[in-house]
């Protein structure tokens, strides 16, 4: 049996997101994997670890938003064999609203036998905060500091 290439992993990844959020997206995780956001919008709960933990954040996302498209994806290859980094634009729209957003995304995630083991994923807060409507709330939690 073949193990996928992590590069394929995620491009596995970002076409099932392209039609997320789904639960299907929490299959490519270790059960014990780390997904991490570190720019989550103010409020937003801490990412517990684990593949159900994720599973359950992906049902919550999917009540929220619906993606549509991936697009401008670059997924690099680094010198460590299991990390890979990719570079993409995520579209979709915020359920409550019908507000379409395009989202710059970067994902690094490190793979192991086909699965991803832990994942950081970057995206700029202001453009989420203006998305779901929450731009006042970004700012006065920044500008209380």
């Amino acid at each position: 049996m073949t193990t996928a290439a992590p590069r394929e992993v995620l491009h596995h990844f970002l076409r099932l997101t392209a039609e997320g959020p789904s639960e299907a997206m929490a299959d490519l995780f270790t059960t014990n994997a780390v997904f991490e956001m570190p720019y989550l919008p103010p409020g937003a709960p801490a990412q517990e670890p684990g593949r159900d933990a994720f599973r359950a954040h992906l049902r919550e996302g999917a009540k929220l938003q619906k993606f549509t498209a991936v697009d401008q994806v670059h997924v690099h290859e680094t010198t460590d064999p299991e990390l890979v980094v990719a570079d993409y634009r995520l579209h979709g729209r915020v359920l409550a609203t019908g507000k379409q957003f395009i989202f710059d995304m970067v994902m690094f995630a490190r793979v192991r036998d086909g699965l991803i083991a832990w994942s950081r994923t970057y995206s700029n807060p202001l453009d989420g905060a203006i998305a779901f409507g929450a731009a006042e709330q970004l700012l006065a939690t920044v500008t209380a500091v």
